[in-house]
């Protein structure tokens, strides 16, 4: 029996595939790990035991730098978002909510506008940029891979996500062709792509990993990740510096009088459409109580 520390890279009917010492162990969790509430998932670092015949054994699941709930990922450095121009159209609540997620959770966001050769990506292109978003436009019919690939990928954990049907299969393809990853047509009477990817599955390349992750809903960002109404301000990182000027500590920034993030939004300094998408989030919350989240 020897041990070995490793990285989760896929799940798959109650098997994890664990990539340690430069190969891949077929593993089972142990049973304690389900009892303590914190099941191991795919980015996990792990010890496991590899025994001389058998399964191997995940022995124990290292500190997590952070973590998403749905889809189940750990240990990410940057969230790459992926939205189409249009087929379907964008839904800047959707991509403002995992944005605020990924800053709770510190993990860098990133937005990838697809589909520009269908539509022009400017006024989208604007909105983020101008909100201090690293935001990058993508056509399948014309891009270089490795500038893709420089832009996008870092070292560590970079994670794929987006409503279905955006492109995000086709944009890892362009990236890195050997993941093959299948790809869907769009459904034009529903207005919105199959769930073509099924599973969290992380591809190694150069620099770390990348995960492809299920497209996701609305419910389930309102479901797993939910941001506390006093937390939620920080999430919008051009709120930030504005956030201690408020003529009120308890400000919510939403229609208080002497609001500096109000005064920021009426000077043009912050876009009208984030501060939308916050006001909807803090009412979805505001009531909320913290025994409620747990």
């Amino acid at each position: 029996m020897i041990t070995e520390s490793g990285i989760i890279t896929k799940l798959i009917g109650g098997f994890y595939y664990v990539e340690a010492a430069e190969k891949i162990y077929e593993c089972k969790a142990r049973g304690v790990f389900r009892k303590q509430g914190s099941s191991p998932c795919v980015g996990d670092k792990v010890e496991i035991a590899v025994p001389d015949d058998g399964y191997c054994v995940i022995e124990k699941i290292l500190p997590r730098k952070n973590s998403l709930l749905r889809p189940a990922l750990a240990n990410i450095d940057r969230l790459v978002i992926v939205s189409s121009v249009m087929s379907p159209s964008p839904n800047l609540l959707i991509i403002d909510k995992m944005i605020a997620t990924a800053v709770k959770k510190n993990i860098e966001p990133m937005l990838v506008i697809s589909k520009t050769d269908l539509s022009s990506a400017d006024e989208l292109y604007r909105i983020y940029t101008s909100s201090g978003i690293n935001t990058l436009c993508f056509s399948s019919k014309e891009y270089d891979a490795d500038t893709l690939r420089a832009s996008i990928l870092v070292d560590g954990l970079t994670a794929f996500t987006g409503n279905s049907g955006v492109g995000k299969s086709t944009l890892l393809n362009a990236m890195l062709p050997g993941i093959d990853a299948e790809t869907g047509d769009i459904s034009k009477k529903l207005g919105r792509g199959r769930h073509t990817t099924r599973t969290v599955e992380l591809h190694k390349h150069q620099r770390g990993y990348v995960a492809d992750t299920p497209g996701f809903s609305t419910v389930d960002l309102q479901r797993y990740e939910i941001i506390k109404k006093d937390e939620l301000p920080h999430c919008f990182s051009e709120f930030v510096p504005y956030l201690d000027d408020c003529r009120f500590t308890s400000c919510s920034h939403t229609k208080e009088l002497g609001c500096a993030v109000l005064e920021a939004l009426k000077e043009g300094k912050i876009e009208k459409s984030r501060h939308q998408s916050y006001v909807t989030m803090y009412n979805e919350v505001k009531d909320i109580k913290d025994w409620e989240m747990k």
